[in-house]
Order: structure tokens, then sequence, then C-alpha cells
């Protein structure tokens, strides 16, 4: 693959990788970071990928995994975002969807980031985690469960 053959491709995939950055990360400044990070390491490590009809699934790979660093590197500066205070109950009531998918696991977030936000089919998110579709399927089952729960509870 060339370089015009990348930007065209990667132009035609902005809008999912978005999507699927800001499902992971909640923010649009940290979503369109995550973004072109990804499109950079992709463009630097482009002689790296081996099959080419697998793009799509390799560039997502790349986007899941910058955004795995930065979710580590905000835990990292500010702990007590991510720690509830002793004593403390958090209240479920008036939670958006986006908030409650961002407390999901991280493995049942991958599937709902990607299956829904980044529009990829089972097999696509399985080849993008690297997982069995069974696995996918089980986990998207788990998470949306969790999620319907959680905002029910919300409702009452």
């Amino acid at each position: 693959m060339d370089r015009e053959e990348f930007v065209r491709r990667t132009e035609s995939l902005r809008t999912r990788l978005y999507r699927t950055a800001f499902a992971y990360l909640g923010g649009e400044a940290a979503a369109l970071e995550a973004v072109d990070e990804a499109v950079y390491q992709a463009l630097r490590h482009l002689h790296q990928l081996r099959e080419p009809d697998y793009f799509e699934t390799w560039l997502t790979r790349i986007l899941i995994n910058e955004c795995g660093r930065e979710l580590r590197r905000l835990k990292r500066q500010h702990p007590e975002e991510y720690l509830p205070e002793a004593g403390e109950d958090f209240d479920y009531d008036a939670l958006p969807l986006r908030e409650a998918v961002a407390r999901l696991p991280q493995e049942l977030r991958q599937v709902i980031a990607l299956r829904y936000f980044g529009d990829l089919t089972l097999a696509e998110t399985a080849r993008a985690l690297s997982i069995p579709q069974g696995t996918v399927v089980t986990r998207q089952r788990r998470a949306l469960a969790l999620l319907r729960l959680e905002l029910e509870e919300g409702e009452l």
C-alpha cells in the first residue's frame, strides 16, 4: 500500500475512528488526539501491514492501543477521578449512556465501542481485538445486560 492509498483509506475511516475513540475516552479533545496519534503510528508502521485487506481492522487495533495508553496516562495524572472517596456512594440515578459505557470493564467497553460506536461487524470486532467471535458475542451480551440494568435503575 502506498501513501496515497493510505491517506484515502484513512480519510474514509476518520468518522468511525473518532466515534470509537470518543466511546473509549469520553471527550472530544482526547478522542481527536487519539485518532491523530493512531493514524501517525499507522503511517510509521505501514511496512508492517501484512494484509492490506485488513487495513481497517489493523488501524482500529492501533487506535484501541492508543486509547488504552491515554486512559492509563489519565489515571496516573488524575487518580482521584478514578477512585471513589471513602464512604461515598456513587449516584447512578441520572447517568447518561456515555458515562454508563465508560464505567464498564475495559473488555466489555471495547466490544461496545467497536460494535456500536465504530460500526464494526462481529468478525471485524473479533479481528480487531484478536479474540474469537463467540467471545465478542458473550462480552456484548454481558455489556448490554449491565447497561440495561444501570439505565433502568436510573429511571426508577
